[in-house]
Formats: C-alpha cells, structure tokens, sequence
C-alpha cells in the first residue's frame, strides 16, 4: 500500500486499475483525447476532455485505452448522486486502535502519481462536489481537502477525463464547471464490422451464429434510435452461450433463433 505525506498528513493511496482492455474501431477517439492531453508549450496546460455517449458505448474503455497509449496509470473513480466532495478528495478512515488515516482518491492519487484520473458518470454528482474540483481543472491545478487541512497540487503529468451518460437520470453539470471540462467527445454506437470484433472479442468462446444473430439484433436497433448498447449484446450472447452450454450435450444442435430470443427478453424486459 503506497503513501506520501502532503504537508504533515499521510495519505494512503489508491491502486490503479490494472486491466487488459482493448479500444477496437474508432481510433479517431483516441487521438482526439490524446489531443486533449498534449502541452504544447511551457505555458500550456493538458484539457480535461468529457466523453458523452448512451450507457454502454464504451466511454470508460476509451478512457482508459487513451491512458494506456499515453502510458500512464488510470485511476477510475465511480461517481454517484452519493458522492460528497471528501469521497472525491480525502477520507478519514477510523481504526480499531481509535487512530484515523487519511486515504487519497483515486482521482488525488492520479494528481500525486502523476496518472490519469476518470471520473465515470460524473454527471450523477451534486453541484456540491463539482465545486470542490474547480481549482483542479483550471490555471490553479490543485485541490483542497478541509478533512485533512491541506492543499493537494497536481503532478505535472497528471491527466483527467470524465464520462458522461446521455439520458435522463443525471443532474445538469454547472456551466462554470462545463467551461473547465472540455472538449466535449461524442461516443456513438459503432458500425456493424466494429461491433462484430468487439463482440468477438469479449467472446471468443461464442460461436459465430449468437455473435451475428447479436450483431444484426444490435444494428437494428441503432438505426432505429432504441438504446441496445453493444454492452447489451455481450450480455445476451453471454447469456445464450451458458444457457446453451448448460441444456445441451456437445453433439446436440442449439436453436440459436429460438434462444436469443428468450434471452434478449430476459436480458432487456418484455418491451
């Protein structure tokens, strides 16, 4: 478990995440958030650049690739309508000998290793928190924490983004805080040959009939502006593979038409 001591307060910091996840298609999403990333001059400063797009497109995964091609940790913090400022600075964490130890975010533990921080879903967060983060994502580059009592700078390679779900269930995001995370990244459903290897991917143990039944299923629904995400189709096709690979004997046929349809009703409701 890795510390630092940020004037007189040790801080006990968060791990990165460490997954093998790949960006498949769509490799113009990338360098527009590496774009974002770049300092061009020593008296410029990295964006934090926000990914919008439906539940489900994959704006974490591209968040995280972006880190990974810019070689450096990622550090994902999920955000919720819960989430006070000290969830997203400093938490005092109370022992059993009665003694209490500050623990850094991941997003403070990515502006003191100098990683990436993603705030997922970060517009489930009250207006209340956003302010906390205004000092970070402007000229001044750090945060204060008032559980601690200390002011946290970023390191200079620390970079940040954050994801956001086009749909009803999140708060309105304060211009003065929309103005600091920019550009806006638009994630939409991919095309029907990037989805197939996305599924493929996630799936290499599903045969090809659930992959294109899954893909066709999908491709409909994009055009016709219904909000199956392609985290959906791996799902059902998942699903079917276990329903298929628990009823059957390995020389038995599977109606694959007949079971992606059970599943995607169990999968996304009768509607």
């Amino acid at each position: 478990m890795n510390r630092t001591v940020i004037g007189d307060v040790e801080l006990v910091l968060s791990e990165p995440v460490e997954q093998e996840i790949e960006w498949i298609g769509q490799k113009e999403l990338i360098d527009q958030v590496l774009a974002s990333w770049l300092v061009v001059h020593e008296k410029d400063l990295p964006l934090c650049p926000r990914l919008v797009g439906k539940p489900g497109v994959g704006k974490t995964t591209l968040g995280y690739a972006a880190a990974r091609a810019a070689e450096l940790p990622a550090y994902i913090h999920q955000c919720t309508m819960d989430t006070r400022p000290e969830d997203l600075l400093v938490t005092p964490v109370l022992s059993r000998s009665g003694t209490i130890s500050y623990h850094a975010s991941p997003l403070v533990s990515a502006m003191i290793q100098g990683g990436v921080a993603i705030l997922d879903e970060a517009n489930r967060m009250s207006e209340k928190s956003w302010a906390s983060l205004a000092p970070l994502f402007d000229h001044r580059r750090y945060v204060e924490s008032v559980v601690a009592g200390i002011r946290i700078p970023a390191h200079p390679q620390f970079r940040a983004c954050v994801t956001m779900n086009d749909d009803a269930s999140t708060f309105e995001v304060p211009d003065y805080m929309l103005s600091r995370i920019q550009p806006s990244i638009s994630i939409d459903f991919p095309e029907r040959e990037e989805e197939m290897r996305i599924l493929r991917y996630h799936l290499p143990f599903a045969t090809e009939e659930i992959v294109k039944l899954t893909v066709d299923f999908l491709q409909d629904g994009h055009k016709y502006g219904l909000p199956y995400s392609t985290r959906d189709g791996i799902n059902i096709a998942r699903y079917a593979c276990k329903i298929a690979s628990r009823d059957s004997k390995p020389s038995d046929p599977v109606d694959w038409q007949s079971l992606f349809q059970q599943v995607a009703t169990s999968i996304l409701g009768e509607d």
